[in-house]
């Protein structure tokens, strides 16, 4: 599969933080194709998340290690890898920061067709623990 595929994504991101649950979600459409052996979701991000004017990549790597990429407005670059803490360089809007990023689980169903992604890691700031996060990604053809 070299060709993009438009396809529906779905995204839903548990944020856990003393205490504190956050749930998003979002609905949006975008590309799907496959590179090098890798899956790459592709989408526009909007006002919703706080991110408009960027395009957001997600390239899954079987299943030990997701990169996010977010170009545009916003410029970040997430690293989630099982077992691995990451640092990472991330723009939440109003500046960048370095963000450590501890991947506990990956599970992928992912297909030519789409599937499901799912993703677990806790995030430090500075050293300090900050959130523990999940993020549900489901894939179909639009």
């Amino acid at each position: 599969m070299d060709m993009k595929k438009d396809v529906l994504i779905s995204i839903k991101g548990v944020y856990n933080s003393q205490g504190d649950q956050d749930v998003i979600e979002l609905f949006t459409t975008g590309q799907y194709y496959k590179k090098n052996g890798c899956y790459y979701i592709s989408y526009e991000e909007s006002e919703a998340t706080g991110f408009e004017g960027s395009r957001t990549t997600l390239k899954v790597d079987k299943e030990d290690m997701v990169t996010l990429e977010r170009s545009g407005t916003a410029n970040s670059q997430l690293i989630v890898q099982r077992g691995v803490r990451h640092q990472c360089y991330y723009n939440v809007g109003y500046g960048d920061m370095m963000v450590g990023i501890l991947g506990s689980r990956i599970k992928s169903s992912l297909t030519d067709d789409g599937g499901e992604l799912e993703i677990k890691y806790s995030l430090d700031i500075n050293s300090m623990y900050s959130s523990e996060n999940e993020m549900y990604i489901n894939i179909r053809e639009s």
